[in-house]
């Protein structure tokens, strides 16, 4: 059973494919819901602005869950039952229409839209997602999106939010796996974010690279470049005005501090497979709260759960590395 989205006034528990949903709790409260215990968030002051929503990984194009360079010898790995849709399209489908449900202001998808970057690929995601939200789709690009050097969805954006901006980073190298930014996008970035006249986030495909005792810089890193990170650090710790930075590509969910700036660096795990989340995102005059979502339709959760084990024969327990713990999906982002 896993507590999988806390808010300042909902709760949901999953309990395999049982959904158990609690509205119109009252906030910073400890409550008991069937035997569970379980805090709301503290609500930022003021006024709710608005809300928006983030997915990442969401791998239209993939058929085969769970394989690393190409092989099936080490696994397990999950194919959708024969005669049933794609997965990324039962995952994503059902992301669509729960984000319809918050009725958000903007939907921001933080790269790897497909598997390998072929126009079919990208044509079946933006059915999935243009169709539905028109001009209130962000998008940027992913590893998965470039490694033939496409392309597409290649750039950085800004984004002025009632309450908040949202500067979108492309951190892809392509052909590579791992990302970078450059100190050209920093430059640029730091100009808006002079300028900004509220709160900003900043959000990417890579995660960061955060020094921690005995680590190492390592121009391999799996995420941001170590240089590339430390600029964004830098950048964050002389403007308070960014509050936090957010990325996918780990298929995880996790939370951890800038080393210079103090401030959250986030991880949100993937759409397609377990534990199929996205986050959406409560603007408030004195505070942003992130609230991650497991998509609950019968189809979603069946598929999902399925993927609990991914990755065992490498020694991962990939539901707890997926999920993380309650702090790193459902939390508060303070201003400053």
């Amino acid at each position: 059973m896993d507590i999988t989205t806390v808010a300042d006034d909902l709760v949901v528990i999953h309990d395999g494919t049982e959904v158990r949903r609690y509205d119109d709790l009252a906030p910073a409260t400890e409550h008991e819901l069937d035997g569970v215990r379980v805090r709301t968030l503290d609500r930022p002051a003021g006024e709710l602005l608005c809300r928006f929503a983030t997915v990442n990984d969401v791998h239209f194009g993939e058929t085969v869950a769970g394989m690393i360079d190409d092989t099936e010898d080490l696994g397990p790995v999950r194919r959708a039952a024969r005669g049933s849709p794609p997965y990324p399209e039962t995952m994503n489908r059902a992301a669509v229409d729960e984000i319809a449900g918050i009725d958000p202001v903007a939907v921001i998808v933080k790269g790897d839209l497909s598997l390998d970057g072929t126009p079919a690929e990208w044509d079946a995601f933006e059915a999935c997602y243009r169709t539905t939200f028109g001009d209130l789709l962000h998008v940027v690009r992913g590893n998965h999106d470039a490694y033939r050097y496409q392309g597409e969805y290649a750039g950085d954006h800004w984004l002025e939010l009632p309450g908040l901006a949202i500067g979108l980073l492309d951190t892809v190298i392509p052909g590579a796996t791992n990302g970078r930014i450059t100190a050209e996008q920093i430059d640029r970035l730091d100009d808006l974010v002079a300028t900004a006249t509220t709160p900003v986030i900043v959000m990417g495909h890579h995660q960061q690279w955060i020094p921690k005792p005995g680590g190492r810089r390592s121009d391999g890193y799996f995420g941001l470049h170590p240089d590339g990170s430390d600029l964004l650090d830098d950048l964050a710790a002389g403007r308070p005005a960014i509050i936090a930075y957010a990325a996918g590509h780990t298929h995880r969910h996790r939370v951890r501090l800038m080393a210079r700036a103090g401030i959250p660096s986030i991880e949100v795990g993937c759409t397609k497979d377990f534990p199929g989340t996205w986050a959406e995102y409560r603007v408030y005059e004195g505070g942003v709260m992130q609230v991650t979502h497991r998509m609950s339709t019968a189809g979603a959760l069946a598929w999902s759960e399925s993927c609990r084990n991914l990755y065992a024969d490498y020694g991962l327990d990939y539901a707890s590395y997926a999920l993380g713990e309650l702090a790193d999906r459902c939390f508060g982002i303070a201003l400053r």
